[in-house]
C-alpha cells in the first residue's frame, strides 16, 4: 500500500531565553532552562497543520501520573498505566468534547506491588492480546526490584530492575489470573519497556542497556528486543535458538533505551524507537539476529558533548530508517491508517518529549515515508502546549489518541476540527 506524498513547510521554532541581570558583585546562577507545560485549562485547542488544516486536541482527562503506556478497549474505554506506579481506567474517552470521558479514581486490582519501591520499579507498558475481545488477555512489562548496583563516578548507588513480562484477564475492574510470562532473571537496566503482538500473534519486547556493555553480550537480555509466544515459550525460530551462552528470547541487540515498539500494519514490519544520549535519537527496522551498534556506534554524542564514536554506522551494524541529531526524545509510535484525516493516510506518527535537550519542547512528530519507507518530510505538531507526549494509538474511530508524561498528566484526543 503506497504512503501518503504531497508538499510541506517545515517550521521549527524556539523560543530565546530571556537575559537576565546580575548586580555587581552578586555570584551569576544558571537560568532554569526550558518551558513550562501549558496548564489544560480549555476542553479543547485548535490548530492549524501543514497538510491536515486545523485539528482540535482534545483534552479527554486529566490527573494522571507520568502515563506511560495506552491501550485502547473495543467498549470505548482505554487502559493507561502510569509508569511505576498503577493501571487505571479512563472511561468513555470517544465522548464528545471529553464531556462524558471519567478517570476512574481506582486503580486496577490484580497488578502485584513493588516493595521495595526504587527508581522506574514497577509498572511500564500495557497492550491487549490480539484476541482481547474473545480470551480478555492484558499484558504489561514490570519492573522487579534486583540487585543494588554500587555508585561509579558521579552516578549514586541505585536499584536495578528484573524486566518481567506478565499477563491477567481483565474482568471488571480487576486482573485475575495474573502470571509472569518472562522474567530477565538478573538484574539489568531499570527503565521503560514496551510490547507489541505481530501478525502472527509473536510478542515482542524492549529492554533498556544497562551502564556497561551488556547490550552486545547475547547472554543477558538487557539492550535488546525478544520475541516470544504469547504463553512466553520461545519460537524455534528465533535467531540465537540453539547457540551456546547465547538467551534464546533476543531478536536483536545492541539498543540502547527503547520507548517506542510497533508492528507497521502496511508491511508486517518491526519498528522501535531508540533514544540516543545527547542526539542520536532514531527508529530502526528490526530485523533478526541484527546488531544496532550500541555501545560501540552512536549518532549522539555523550552529555558532556564528546564523542562516542568516530562513525555512526560500522560494518557489521544496522543503520538506522530515521535518526534525529539534535534529540527528540521519542516515546511509541504509530502508523495512521484510519480514514478521519485524509492528508495523514499511512505517515508515522512518534511522541517526543523534548527536541533538542530543552525541557518544556516536546510534540508529536509526522514523519512521510514513500511506499520503500524512505523519508520524505517531518512536521512536529504542538509543541505550543510545551508537553512530554508519551504513547500515541490509533483509536476504533480512526483518530488519534496520546498520553502526556506530567505530574499532571493527559490523555488527549485528536480529531478534525470541523
Amino acid at each position: 500500500m503506497p504512503r501518503a506524498q504531497g508538499i510541506v513547510s517545515i517550521s521549527v521554532s524556539l523560543a530565546a531565553a530571556a537575559a537576565v541581570w546580575w548586580p555587581s558583585g552578586a555570584r551569576a546562577q544558571q537560568p532554569k532552562m526550558g518551558f513550562a507545560p501549558v496548564a489544560l485549562t480549555q476542553s479543547s485547542y485548535v490548530f492549524d497543520t501543514a497538510e491536515q488544516h486545523k485539528v482540535r486536541v482534545v483534552v479527554v482527562v486529566t490527573g494522571l501520573k507520568h502515563p506511560f503506556g495506552l491501550a485502547l478497549l473495543p467498549n470505548g474505554d482505554a487502559l493507561v498505566s502510569e509508569r511505576s506506579r498503577a493501571l487505571r481506567i479512563v472511561h468513555e474517552v470517544t465522548g464528545k468534547d471529553g464531556k462524558s470521558a471519567a478517570l476512574d479514581p481506582a486503580p486496577i486490582a490484580g497488578i502485584p506491588p513493588v516493595v521495595p519501591a526504587f527508581r522506574n520499579g514497577g509498572l511500564q507498558d500495557v497492550a491487549l492480546h490480539p484476541q482481547f475481545a474473545q480470551n480478555h488477555l492484558v499484558y504489561f512489562t514490570f519492573n522487579e526490584p534486583g540487585k543494588l548496583a554500587p555508585a561509579v563516578g558521579n552516578r549514586p548507588a541505585s536499584r536495578q530492575g528484573i524486566v518481567t513480562l506478565m499477563r491477567g484477564t481483565l474482568s471488571g475492574h480487576t486482573l485475575t489470573h495474573v502470571k509472569t510470562v518472562f522474567s530477565a532473571r538478573e538484574s539489568g537496566y531499570a527503565g521503560g519497556s514496551r510490547i507489541a503482538f505481530d501478525r502472527n500473534g509473536m510478542v515482542y519486547i524492549t529492554t533498556g542497556a544497562p551502564f556497561d556493555d551488556s547490550a552486545q553480550h547475547l547472554n543477558s537480555v538487557y539492550g535488546k528486543v525478544l520475541r516470544l509466544r504469547d504463553d512466553g515459550t520461545v519460537p524455534l525460530g528465533n535467531p540465537f535458538v540453539g547457540r551456546a551462552g547465547a538467551r534464546p528470547e533476543i531478536f536483536s541487540y545492541g539498543h540502547r533505551d527503547q520507548l517506542g515498539l510497533i508492528v507497521d500494519p502496511l508491511n508486517g514490519a518491526v519498528l522501535d524507537t531508540e533514544e540516543g544520549p545527547n542526539g542520536g535519537d532514531k527508529i530502526n527496522v528490526i530485523l533478526p539476529g541484527r546488531n544496532y551498534g550500541w555501545p560501540s556506534v552512536s549518532f549522539g554524542r555523550n552529555y558532556d558533548g564528546s564523542v562516542i564514536s568516530n562513525l555512526p554506522v560500522t560494518p557489521g551494524t544496522e543503520p538506522p530508517l530515521i535518526v534525529w541529531t539534535p534529540s527528540i526524545a521519542p516515546g511509541n509510535l504509530v502508523v495512521y491508517t484510519g480514514n478521519r484525516f485524509p492528508a495523514w493516510k499511512n505517515n508515522l506518527f512518534v511522541t517526543s518529549a523534548r527536541w533538542g535537550e530543552i525541557p518544556g519542547t516536546g510534540g508529536l512528530e509526522r514523519v512521510v515515508l514513500n511506499a520503500s519507507m524512505g523519508e520524505l518530510r517531518r512536521e512536529m505538531l504542538f509543541t505550543q502546549l510545551h508537553l512530554r507526549m508519551r504513547d500515541v494509538r490509533q483509536g476504533y474511530d480512526g483518530l488519534l489518541y496520546v498520553v502526556t508524561d506530567e505530574d499532571d498528566g493527559a490523555l488527549l484526543r485528536i480529531e478534525p476540527a470541523d
